[in-house]
């Protein structure tokens, strides 16, 4: 049986060497992504043939994840099926892209079910498309960041150890207002988003926020996840502030992405609305996933 171990700091130089090497653009594959979850969806991490793998969930929701590497990705998932049998769980793997599903079919022909996880697929843009928001289609969202700058007092700046305090003060706020004790999935995420103001430094994380009438009204935060993508953790910002979403967005990626083709803003979960704002954005690529079952 594989010794899969909950993901500690430590952990982090040789996941990332092996993510580097994997270089997949799919947003659960950092680091920082596994650390600060781990204490809501428990993911246990393990060196597999030299492979990033994880695991997550209990009983028949328990599955693994496709192995992040640069060789032996056939070998790695045969043990991977074989940890399986000696856990007496059923075989699963999720975050399969569609190049990915591909290598399986020839590998294992036939041995597998695969289904479309619509509610997995990142929503991933071009850096120059977030940084202008030229073309008709993304005209209102212009027009909000011009009624946000209407008050000429605001600006945008880095998170630093400074104002990490501050930051997490207005998510603390943003929390309340959407009712985080009275909604157990925004409690996860803010355990989530908790974590990842506490380890900013450690995990090498890049922040930013707008202030407005010297208030935070808005923050973001992200890091590299590939040679050619960024990706955005999260993004809380006080709705009735109209603009505040669109400028905290764009000003984060043109002063932390520009040197990445791409930018990825994570899954929807599902969530309608959430759905609905990313889709306003017009991905340029939405990275969907699969999951693979073994045949009875």
């Amino acid at each position: 049986m594989i010794d899969f171990k909950t993901i500690e700091m430590e952990d982090k130089e040789w996941v990332n060497a092996c993510l580097k090497e994997a270089d997949y653009k799919g947003c659960e594959y950092s680091f920082t992504n596994n650390f600060i979850w781990r204490n809501v969806h428990s993911p246990k991490i393990a060196k597999v043939n030299g492979n990033f793998c994880a695991t997550s969930g209990e009983g028949k929701h328990f599955y693994y994840a496709y192995p992040a590497g640069k060789e032996n990705i056939k070998e790695t998932i045969l043990q991977l099926k074989e940890d399986a049998k000696e856990r007496g769980v059923n075989f699963r793997i999720k975050g399969i892209t569609s190049d990915q599903l591909e290598d399986m079919k020839i590998w294992f022909p036939e041995e597998y079910d695969y289904t479309l996880r619509r509610d997995d697929s990142d929503y991933i843009y071009t850096t120059e498309k977030l940084t202008t928001l030229s073309g008709k289609k993304l005209h209102g969202k212009r027009n909000h960041i011009a009624r946000f700058k209407d008050c000429e007092d605001w600006g945008y700046y880095p998170i630093t150890k400074d104002n990490l305090k501050e930051c997490l003060e207005m998510s603390i706020e943003w929390c309340q207002l959407y009712g985080c004790g009275k909604d157990p999935e925004l409690s996860k995420e803010f355990c989530a988003v908790e974590q990842a103001f506490m380890h900013f430094e450690e995990l090498g994380l890049k922040g930013g926020f707008v202030r407005r009438e010297g208030r935070i009204v808005a923050y973001t935060i992200g890091e590299p996840l590939s040679s050619d993508t960024f990706v955005v953790h999260i993004e809380k910002a006080f709705p009735e502030i109209q603009g505040a979403y669109p400028i905290i967005n764009q000003q984060f990626v043109e002063h932390n992405c520009q040197e990445y083709t791409y930018v990825n803003r994570e899954e929807d979960t599902g969530e309608e609305g959430l759905r609905k704002a990313k889709l306003s954005y017009y991905p340029d690529i939405l990275l969907d996933k699969y999951e693979a079952n073994a045949c009875d």
